[in-house]
């Protein structure tokens, strides 16, 4: 059997509406007000996140580099926060023993570190991918080969968050906190399923940009009138706003693929056991 598109996505909605209040006290608590805090208040980092800058130019390096010397312990902590409130939802969502909100941010807490180890090996992956298909062709001057690369880069990148996509769940819902065996059993769990998976994923980041976009259309043009520092304060909090959806959407998006793929999985093992009979 094959992961369902529309399951996943009646089983999202399912999820959110029937948990929507308690996954948007602490999508509130751990996302919207810390990331206002932090767009309000680091010199910056809206401008950054809402690029206003010019990436390429040196005086964004120069600002980048500013505002991580002089606020990276910040953007840590902020870091930490967002993964503790990702977990806690997760764990409101599909733990078998129904834990309280209190109870969510308690796994939330003590699963953290497991999450940002998981991250941190997620992103040397990455890396090292990105260095052997363009670092090196760049280095040694193969612009055709580096070009090729990029393109295969993306593909690979693509293929490779999409296969870990689940590691989240995987130690929030079932509780591993290994984060190499994390990883592993993402990368199991979405066997055959991986193509499905990044056409889900897509699909929804193309709404995703949409209706932001929209809503900050919206924010501006009713904080349009009331003076830069009014304006400031209105992305920030419209960035914020949907910094929080997001993250509770995305919290009922990987509950349900998590759910579909470990019962997926287990119908699967259930039939090979009994062939092997």
């Amino acid at each position: 059997m094959k992961f369902d598109l529309d399951t996943a996505w009646k089983d999202t909605t399912r999820l959110l509406r029937d948990n929507f209040s308690l996954l948007a006290v602490v999508a509130g608590v751990f996302y919207f007000i810390p990331y206002a805090a932090a767009l309000l208040w680091i010199p910056g980092l809206a401008e950054l996140t809402m690029g206003q800058f010019d990436p390429s130019s040196p005086e964004t390096e120069a600002m980048a580099n500013e505002m991580f010397a002089g606020y990276w312990w910040a953007l840590v902590l902020l870091g930490i926060v967002q993964g503790i409130g990702l977990l806690a939802m997760l764990a409101l969502l599909k733990r078998r023993a129904s834990p309280t909100v209190g109870q969510a941010i308690s796994a939330g807490g003590k699963s953290v570190l497991s999450y940002i180890a998981a991250q941190l090996l997620q992103a040397v992956i990455l890396a090292i991918v990105i260095f052997l298909l363009i670092g090196l062709p760049v280095a040694s001057g193969l612009t055709p080969l580096a070009i090729i690369g990029g393109i295969a880069g993306l593909v690979v990148v693509a293929y490779v968050l999409t296969k870990l996509s689940i590691a989240a769940p995987i130690i929030a819902i079932d509780g591993q906190l290994n984060p190499v065996s994390a990883l592993t059993r993402s990368w199991h769990l979405t066997k055959g399923n991986s193509v499905r998976l990044f056409f889900f994923y897509f699909l929804l980041l193309v709404a995703y940009i949409v209706i932001s976009t929209i809503v900050s259309m919206v924010f501006a043009l009713l904080f349009a009138m009331g003076g830069a520092e009014v304006q400031s304060f209105g992305q920030a909090i419209s960035a914020s706003l949907m910094n929080a959806l997001l993250a509770l959407f995305f919290a009922g998006v990987l509950a349900a693929i998590h759910t579909q793929l470990t019962r997926l999985h287990s119908t699967s093992a259930d039939r090979n056991t009994a062939s092997g009979d």
